[in-house]
């Protein structure tokens, strides 16, 4: 059977609560492209109130913290998105794992709260520019997979989010044989951590740069199921297009 797509948009620290008439505005739209999974990733303080304007939509957070509770000041855990209304989360974005100082074994530990509060996940990989340059962006990419994904999970609840760092909000977007290739390494490691028929059920988004115009290319090229949008997300006149793209190619 042949994967749905999935079409994510992280709002990233952007959003207010006039906000919201644009997710709504989204999540409308996408309902004309039912073959396609649409979710929405706002900053925290907008997730209660998107769940309750769009009853049944996707909402999802950004980040969670390993602990269910605790002392952790300013952090956020899965129990409290899933309360407020989310049903996903991101983890291990380049922009935690660069700005924050994220490791693997970090990532990891998020992401097997998050499924244990019953929340599916988006985990992030990618490699910054320099790696790319080197040659060694597949085995970069690879060794994440292998240290950030949780030993035991249900594959309908895990995806995969290969968003190269340099061409996250740059312009700048890999060709279409090197998303292909690094998701085809990916299934492959996947398939070699989790068994063929997980690896074969879990969806792999690409991220970085994806715009209406070259969202087509991208997720036709082997192995994509899928995309993680940035700043293309915040409004439903740059995000539908993508959708769009998405449910054409079934």
């Amino acid at each position: 059977m042949a994967r749905r797509k999935y079409v994510v948009g992280n709002w990233k620290m952007n959003g207010l609560a006039d906000s919201i008439g644009e997710a709504q505005a989204i999540f409308a739209a996408a309902r004309d492209h039912a073959a396609v999974d649409v979710a929405l990733c706002p900053p925290f303080t907008l997730i209660g109130a998107m769940a309750a304007a769009v009853p049944g939509a996707a909402v999802g957070g950004q980040d969670c913290h390993s602990a269910t509770s605790g002392a952790f000041t300013g952090s956020v855990a899965a129990p409290m998105l899933a309360d407020a209304g989310a049903t996903l989360v991101i983890v291990g974005h380049s922009e935690r794992r660069e700005g924050c100082g994220e490791s693997d074994a970090d990532v990891q530990a998020k992401a097997i709260a998050a499924l244990g509060a019953g929340l599916s996940v988006i985990l992030c990989v990618g490699e910054p520019r320099e790696v790319r340059e080197s040659g060694d962006a597949i085995a970069y990419v690879l060794a994440q997979v292998a240290g950030s994904l949780p030993g035991d999970f249900d594959a309908a609840r895990l995806a995969i989010a290969y968003e190269p760092i340099w061409a996250i909000g740059t312009g700048l977007v890999p060709t279409v044989g090197d998303v292909a290739a690094m998701h085809g390494a990916i299934r492959a490691k996947l398939t070699e951590q989790a068994g063929a028929t997980a690896a074969g059920d879990m969806r792999i988004l690409y991220g970085g740069s994806v715009n209406g115009e070259n969202a087509a290319e991208l997720l036709d090229a082997g192995d994509v199921d899928g995309a993680l949008v940035g700043g293309a997300s915040l409004t439903a006149a740059k995000f539908l297009p993508i959708v769009a793209a998405a449910a054409a190619l079934g």
